[in-house]
């Protein structure tokens, strides 16, 4: 069964390349979310002043992979005890968040993040937002499959590949 969940961890060009290495998802999309501004374009965005945060609609077949293990994912590819910032990208525009569709998927994000606490994953106290999904804007082509389509890019380099290789050391059950 297809269904969609959106975060926003951060740059949503590493949040896209980890979720794309998933098996059970079928597509992710970064995307413009959480924000007031119709229409945003990337250079908007960048200034904070929109609201929104750079996030990623992913699409996932509930069958082989569920919502739960999506949000404990979400959890372990970014820090969520860092307010509006991820490594050098600081603003709002880069905070950690989950936008649910149903009260369904807010009590899963809860229940994870009340398990990770109870384990003290994290030093600090988690502030990732969760909100109620409104409405979201997708980004412009050139950031689609972003990763993949620039690997030689410094960002690239430097950030993104460090966090697959991390993510395939440690989650190699989840991976295509």
């Amino acid at each position: 069964m297809n269904k969609r969940a959106y975060f926003a961890g951060g740059c949503f060009w590493c949040t896209e390349a980890i979720f794309l290495k998933i098996n059970g998802v079928d597509n992710v999309s970064p995307i413009y979310v959480g924000g007031e501004t119709e229409n945003p374009t990337y250079e908007e965005v960048c200034t904070g002043l929109t609201g929104h945060a750079e996030g990623v609609e992913i699409q996932y077949n509930s069958r082989v992979i569920d919502y739960r293990s999506l949000v404990l994912l979400f959890f372990s590819t970014h820090d969520p005890t860092t307010l509006n910032r991820q490594g050098n990208d600081i603003g709002s525009q880069y905070r950690s968040a989950i936008f649910f569709k149903s009260n369904h998927e807010k009590k899963i994000i809860r229940s994870v993040i009340a398990e990770l606490q109870i384990k003290k994953i994290y030093d600090k106290p988690i502030v990732t937002e969760i909100s109620s999904m409104t409405n979201f804007y997708l980004a412009e082509l050139i950031h689609q499959n972003f990763y993949e389509n620039n690997l030689s890019h410094p960002y690239c380099k430097a950030i993104i590949s460090p966090k697959i290789k991390k993510l395939m050391e440690q989650n190699q059950k989840l991976l295509k």
